[in-house]
């Protein structure tokens, strides 16, 4: 996968740039880097690039204002990097619609794990797994949740017959609901299922992707169950 993954890199540091930039090329990453997101996004149009890194203090144009530009255009993955765990700049990227973020400074081996499991995740929600199809009114592949219709065959998601446009990883995590409706899962068992996280992460992934499906397929579809997790409606 990697030999052939092209990477757009957006840091205004010269030095952590420079750097990540010779780590992910000796991973075998093509990778284009960029100072600012003006220059980023003029790159992010050219190339059209397999998934982008955006560090969210950029000159000229924001990373999170840049994702919401990439977002308008594509749903190729989107990484943010920022230098605070805490920092609402991660809440900000996640709901411009990035797909995961990591903390700076970072481990290149930690990066580059965080850029695979993205893009497996991408592969599986255009065409990998399926759910299972039983108990929520299943024909021909297509799951229907009152006006909610979901193909998994063909990966996509109509809402009272209008097609609904999803990322991958908001296609991934209602794959995940609808082969459980009704069931409860936790955001530790989504960080596992739909981030391929193996380890403790931070749950505000978790819910700011389920409030940006939840806009997408209806506010009540997605219930929340307080002290456990969520559940689609069955």
């Amino acid at each position: 996968m990697a030999d052939q993954t092209h990477v757009l890199f957006v840091e205004d540091d010269d030095v952590i740039r420079e750097a990540t930039q010779l780590a992910l090329e000796r991973d075998g990453f093509v990778v284009t880097a960029m100072p600012d997101g003006l220059s980023g996004l003029e790159a992010f149009r050219a190339d059209r690039p397999d998934i982008a890194l955006l560090d969210v203090m950029v000159p000229g144009l924001d990373g999170v204002s840049l994702c919401r530009r990439i977002r308008d255009e594509s749903t190729v993955p989107v990484i943010m990097l920022s230098a605070r765990a805490d920092s609402i700049d991660v809440v900000l990227g996640l709901e411009a619609g990035a797909d995961d973020y990591v903390t700076k400074p970072f481990d290149g081996a930690v990066l580059v794990a965080r850029i695979r499991a993205v893009l497996r995740r991408f592969g599986h929600a255009t065409g990998g797994e399926r759910p299972d199809e039983g108990g929520s009114g299943a024909h021909g592949g297509v799951l229907t949740f009152g006006e909610l219709e979901i193909d998994t065959e063909g990966m996509e998601v109509r809402r009272a017959g209008q097609p609904v446009a999803l990322t991958p990883t908001e296609m991934r995590l209602l794959l995940e609901f609808s082969s459980a409706p009704g069931t409860v899962l936790s955001r530790d068992k989504l960080l596992e299922r739909v981030w391929d996280y193996g380890w403790g992460g931070d749950t505000r992934v978790v819910d700011v992707h389920v409030q940006r499906l939840r806009t997408k397929i209806g506010q009540d579809r997605v219930e929340t169950v307080r002290g456990f997790g969520y559940k689609l409606k069955a």
